[in-house]
């Protein structure tokens, strides 16, 4: 299927790893101008030398979420390379596991400056600039629907950024700007593979029975990002292999 995103341009933030790089790999392949953001230059230089993409057609940008100089730094990069911009996604990495009785200030602090603020702060300050007709995609994860019982900071802060999707959607709409989340449980990236450490990947309880590829998420969030999904907005999709089991 032709996504219709020939010539376009996005900002994908964490695009050097897991699920922000399976995104811009897709976008790529579609055709599109990719700002890539990350922390790291040596990451994204190892993915542009493999890929072999046309270096006209990808670009990076160093930076942090918890920046709140990113999003015009962000915005400066794409519109001096490409004159234009027409999506952002967010994807930011995870605030880190624990007990909630056993996280203190310090740790929800940080993650709260990264994760929330640092989103928000993007979606406001980056979406005047978008053309219309563009879109906007969180990734976020199914504790925004359902608690877990390791990561009491993403129970705490995915929730509130799946209901500003509503909020940020319904002020975008006259514009037709689009912004949807996408909720992910158990993918094959370097975080989980922390996260288990040695042990096997709980997966007892998905339908499918088993963990997704980080390419079947770059594949679904490249569909929201495009003309394709021109009248799904304000939702917060889950992407879980069936492991929730409430709407």
């Amino acid at each position: 299927m032709d996504l219709q995103l020939n010539g376009k341009v996005f900002i994908v933030t964490g695009g050097t790893d897991g699920l922000g790089l399976a995104t811009t790999r897709v976008l790529l392949d579609e055709g599109a101008n990719v700002l890539v953001c990350g922390r790291t230059q040596a990451k994204f230089d190892r993915f542009a030398a493999a890929s072999g993409i046309n270096a006209g057609k990808i670009a990076f940008q160093q930076g942090d979420t918890a920046e709140s100089c990113l999003p015009e730094k962000l915005r400066t990069a794409a519109f001096d390379r490409w004159g234009r911009l027409d999506g952002l996604m967010i994807s930011v990495g995870g605030p880190p596991p624990g007990k909630i009785l056993e996280t203190d200030d310090t740790a929800w602090r940080a993650a709260f400056e990264s994760v929330f603020l640092g989103t928000v702060r993007l979606m406001r300050d980056l979406a005047p600039h978008i053309q219309d007709g563009g879109a906007i995609l969180t990734i976020l994860a199914i504790s925004a629907k359902e608690a877990s019982s390791i990561l009491p900071i993403s129970n705490g802060l995915r929730p509130g950024l799946a209901m500003l999707t509503k909020s940020f959607a319904e002020e975008l709409g006259p514009r037709a700007v689009r912004v949807n989340a996408l909720l992910p449980n158990l993918f094959g990236t370097d975080r989980l593979k922390r996260l288990i450490a040695d042990g096997a990947a709980p997966v007892g309880n998905i339908a499918l029975g088993r963990m997704g590829d980080p390419a079947e998420l770059g594949r679904m969030a490249a569909v929201l990002l495009s003309p394709i999904a021109s009248y799904v907005t304000g939702a917060a999709l889950s992407i879980d292999g069936g492991q929730l089991k409430s709407l």
